[in-house]
This record gives C-alpha cells, sequence and structure tokens, in this order.
C-alpha cells in the first residue's frame, strides 16, 4: 500500500482545546476547526496529521461514540531530549514518566496530554552493549 499521509484520529471531550495544547506545546497548527472537528498539523512535517474528534459526534461508529483515549502514546523522536524536558516542564506540563535512559538506546520523558493521550518525547542515544547481548541482540 502506498498512501501521502498518516493521521491519527483522537476523540476528545474538547477537541479546540484540545489542539490548542497540540499547537502550544508541539509546534502544530490548525488547519480545519468546525468545532466538533479540527485537523493540525506540524510545519516541519507536512505528511503527519492530528485530528481531534468530539467524542459524542454522531459521524463517529456507534461503538466509539462517548469512549475515551485509552493505552494512546504519541512518540516524538527530537535532537536533544533534555532540552525539550526542560522546556515542557517550565511550561507546567504533567510529567508521567521522568526522563531516562533506557538500555536499550532511548533517553526519553513522557508528558500527559489532553483526554488521556501520553505524549512521549525521546533521543536515540548508544544502547548498553551488555544489554543488547543479553537479550541476544549483539
Amino acid at each position: 500500500m502506498r498512501f501521502t499521509l498518516m493521521g491519527t484520529a483522537l476523540m476528545s471531550a474538547d477537541p479546540q482545546a484540545a489542539a490548542r495544547w497540540f499547537t502550544e506545546h508541539f509546534g502544530f497548527t490548525v488547519g480545519i476547526d468546525v468545532g466538533w472537528y479540527v485537523n493540525a498539523q506540524h510545519s516541519d512535517h507536512p505528511n503527519v496529521a492530528l485530528d481531534f474528534v468530539d467524542r459524542d459526534h454522531e459521524s463517529l461508529p456507534a461503538e466509539l461514540r462517548g469512549a475515551s483515549v485509552a493505552g494512546t502514546l504519541l512518540g516524538l523522536l527530537v535532537e536533544d531530549v533534555d532540552a525539550e524536558d526542560r522546556r515542557l516542564r517550565a511550561a507546567g506540563l504533567d510529567v508521567v514518566l521522568p526522563l531516562a535512559t533506557e538500555p536499550w538506546g532511548q533517553r526519553r520523558v513522557q508528558f500527559r496530554g489532553p483526554d488521556g493521550v501520553i505524549v512521549e518525547i525521546l533521543q536515540m542515544v548508544e544502547p548498553d552493549p551488555r544489554w543488547l547481548a543479553d537479550n541476544g541482540l549483539a
């Protein structure tokens, strides 16, 4: 399959507020806002879209209506996770997982976003050779 855009639709109690959070903290821009549906894209990544849909809207399949986001983690790979951690903590974001260096080669931090979404900011680092060997990856 060949496609030109990958988007994620998140059910939201307040689509406009959810989109505003991503624009304020992560540089997204709202492209479409019809109240119950808001589309946000990032100018540096035109093929990445976040859609926010009122969780009670009739356009959703019946089994999704009224549902809250659960088990959703959005990962953003950055060049300097420490700088982003400082910036986002200074902005008052709720830390879910404090900054940590993982033996498999990631330095990461997680923040609670709107409607139960977790946003992980991560940077690739050198993996621990011992961990790689112990897990059959060396």
